[in-house]
């Protein structure tokens, strides 16, 4: 009697599917999202959310690749659903069961805050069956990142101010023009380099607000360098490959050493400068509470 034997996935498999270098960038969107927020904002609180928002980015990578498996059988043959690593089925049910898990964690943030978690999660599955051959596939990213700020600040505050949409727009049209720019065949045509505009946005929210404190000018000179690296990357293709090698250098090297910081501070600044009667405590003033501090200084940590 013959026996089939099922192998089991292995650990290397499940953090490639998930493509967990990328996390951080999450973490700093909740950081920063529930700095805007609200700035009493409980440890406990922030955690759970950020643990709900990196169900949500596992589960809409392994989405990606079981959406992808045809496309990745022809031109990523090494992609673990083609390699015989794990099969399309499971990586399909533990996708969208970690989209229902990001559900049901902020589940008891309230009804707004699901109702932003299940728009998240829709928008996740919308990006990855649809994204190929889809012009507006950048816009959907933008959203989702978007939907993190949005979500978060929802889950510790209870609503949506507009310092938080001020904070998500600026996000999104750094995600959004990064990514467009990228699908530009040559951005040495001026026809070519609209993208750019879009990705200056932040930059250009923060003009109004470069006298009001040092990190305002930190985070937008470091933001402007990693945007004029990433551009450089991508006006230098040379090769078949070069655009997705910029793509996947710009998301992993800029975004994940670089970017979390700059746009999370540079956000949480820029709104709370839009918020009235909100001011931003020095650290002498003593008026940030304990939590936020220490989740203030571990971002500040990130960047070092």
């Amino acid at each position: 009697m013959n026996t089939a034997v099922v192998r089991a996935p292995s650990a290397q498999t499940l953090l490639r599917l998930g493509r967990v270098s990328n996390l951080p960038t999450v973490w700093t969107n909740v950081i920063a999202g529930a700095t805007i927020a609200n700035t009493a904002a409980t440890v406990a609180d922030i955690a759970t959310v950020g643990l709900a928002m990196t169900a949500f980015y596992v589960g809409g990578m392994y989405l990606n690749d079981f959406f992808d498996r045809e496309i990745d059988a022809r031109e990523r043959p090494g992609r673990p659903i083609h390699a015989g690593d794990i099969g399309a089925a499971a990586v399909s049910t533990i996708g969208f069961a970690l989209l229902a898990a990001g559900v049901a964690l902020l589940a008891p943030f309230g009804l707004f805050t699901v109702i932003l978690g299940l728009a998240l999660a829709v928008a996740i599955v919308l990006y990855d069956a649809w994204h190929k051959g889809n012009r507006f596939a950048p816009v959907i990213m933008g959203l989702c990142r978007a939907l993190v700020y949005l979500g978060t600040g929802a889950a510790v505050s209870g609503n949506v101010v507009p310092a938080l949409i001020v904070g998500a727009t600026a996000l999104a049209a750094h995600v959004i023009g990064l990514t467009y720019a990228a699908k530009q065949e040559n951005l040495n045509n001026v026809g070519r380099l609209w993208p750019l505009a879009v990705l200056a946005g932040p930059l250009l929210l923060a003009l109004s607000g470069l006298a009001t404190g040092w990190l305002v000018v930190v985070a937008s000179l470091l933001l402007c360098a990693a945007d004029i690296a990433a551009v450089r990357l991508l006006a230098r293709r040379a090769t078949a490959d070069a655009v997705p090698r910029a793509v996947s250098m710009s998301q992993q090297r800029f975004a994940t050493a670089f970017s979390p910081w700059p746009m999370s501070g540079l956000c949480v600044r820029l709104a709370t400068m839009q918020r009235p009667g909100f001011a931003v405590p020095s650290r002498a003033s003593g008026a940030h509470p304990t939590a936020m501090r220490s989740l203030q200084r571990s971002v500040l940590r990130r960047a070092a």
